[in-house]
């Protein structure tokens, strides 16, 4: 018998509160060389400043009640529940959207587009545009269940959203999403393409072209690229090898968790070095509380460990249903057109001046324009 939907609220033990306060303020800090900042990671001062703050000042109670504004429900799909929102549109005929985030977000990132991208017209908007969104969190991220077994790669999590979109009367959808969400939407988009009717990504995968080295823009792209891998792609090689060594230390640290994930957040986001230029340390805080208050930091980190045991995770042919790329200034994996197209039915490219890897979160504003512009092709 198919199990169905159970409707579902975030709520934290205050015991789960407790803890997570006394833990912060025992944290055994280490030393830091002077006037280093953020050359050999998280910075020191930034973090103890955040954690204070997160101990002392930050209401989860306040961030609880605003995630459950909007409709929730748990649905067990392959034998792992999925936690997701689930808002209906209002306009004259709501497109059915998945937006899938990646990793170190969370639901949270999409949670401030549910609005504007469901009732459009209260938002000043064209109710035209109206979508139905499905936000799920990965399995073994946030409040999802964690699966009990190996190989939960991007492979299995696509499958499951397409069971779980095709389960709430979905034959046809769009699929938006960045990080591990943009790889997971491409995978979707090939082995889904049945379902699927169009993608949008703000991060697009595509290795390469011949003669990329002879054009100076492409050029530009692959010293980006090289560069990235060479200085910051330490923490995928963790967690794709080993990552419950790490997860032991991090499930008992509220500040170590916090460390991991604030440093990425400033690294890849279009900053200029200064995350609260960008973010407030309450929106980052929200994002961290899926992976602590669920103690979900070492069951996320194994999507790493599984997708490099997937043969299939990126191995497909050239995604046919119509694709739309938001290209970002600051993006960590960033593909010209012309290494896109040959990888993707590429039917919209748009470069914008600012952003980075957290584009729902960062702008907003340009993101939620190129998907209403993309999708109106595709309805």
């Amino acid at each position: 018998m198919r199990a169905m939907p159970r409707p579902f609220e975030i709520h934290v033990p205050e015991a789960v509160l407790q803890d997570l306060r006394e833990r912060l303020a025992r944290t055994r800090w280490p030393d830091a060389i002077p006037g280093t900042g953020w050359d050999y990671g998280a910075d020191l001062a930034c973090v103890q400043e955040l954690c204070e703050h997160w101990r002392t000042t930050y209401d989860w109670r306040a961030h609880e009640a605003a995630l459950n504004r909007y409709p929730q429900f748990m649905h067990q799909v392959d034998g792992v529940d999925l936690h997701y929102y689930h808002v209906k549109g209002n306009g004259p005929a709501p497109f059915p959207l998945l937006l899938v985030h990646g990793w170190p977000g969370s639901v949270y990132e999409f949670h401030h587009l549910i609005g504007p991208l469901t009732d459009p017209a209260a938002h000043g908007g064209d109710p035209a545009d109206a979508f139905d969104v499905v936000i799920p969190a990965l399995p073994g991220f946030g409040f999802s269940g964690k699966p009990r077994e190996r190989g939960w790669s991007i492979s299995r999590a696509g499958a499951a959203f397409d069971t779980l979109m095709s389960e709430l009367g979905y034959a046809r959808y769009g699929v938006q999403g960045g990080d591990w969400g943009a790889i997971i939407a491409s995978k979707m988009g090939s082995a889904h393409a049945d379902h699927v009717a169009g993608i949008h990504l703000n991060m697009a995968i595509a290795p390469p072209i011949p003669g990329a080295a002879e054009d100076p823009e492409q050029q530009r792209f692959l010293e980006a690229r090289q560069a990235f891998q060479a200085a910051e792609t330490g923490y995928s090689n963790l967690q794709g090898t080993k990552p419950q060594s790490l997860g032991i230390a991090q499930a008992d640290s509220p500040s170590g968790i916090a460390a991991w994930i604030v440093e990425k957040f400033r690294t890849w986001s279009d900053c200029d070095g200064d995350i609260e230029s960008v973010y407030t340390k309450d929106q980052l805080l929200t994002n961290i509380m899926f992976y602590w208050a669920p103690n979900s930091i070492a069951s996320a980190a194994r999507i790493y460990y599984e997708t490099q045991r997937d043969p299939a995770a990126f191995v497909y042919p050239k995604v046919e249903v119509p694709t739309a790329v938001a290209d970002f200034p600051k993006e960590i994996y960033r593909a010209p057109r012309a290494w896109v197209e040959p990888r993707f039915n590429l039917q919209r490219y748009t470069s914008f001046p600012r952003g980075g890897h957290f584009a729902a979160m960062e702008q907003p504003e340009a993101l939620l324009g190129d998907i209403r512009a993309f999708f109106r092709t595709i309805r």
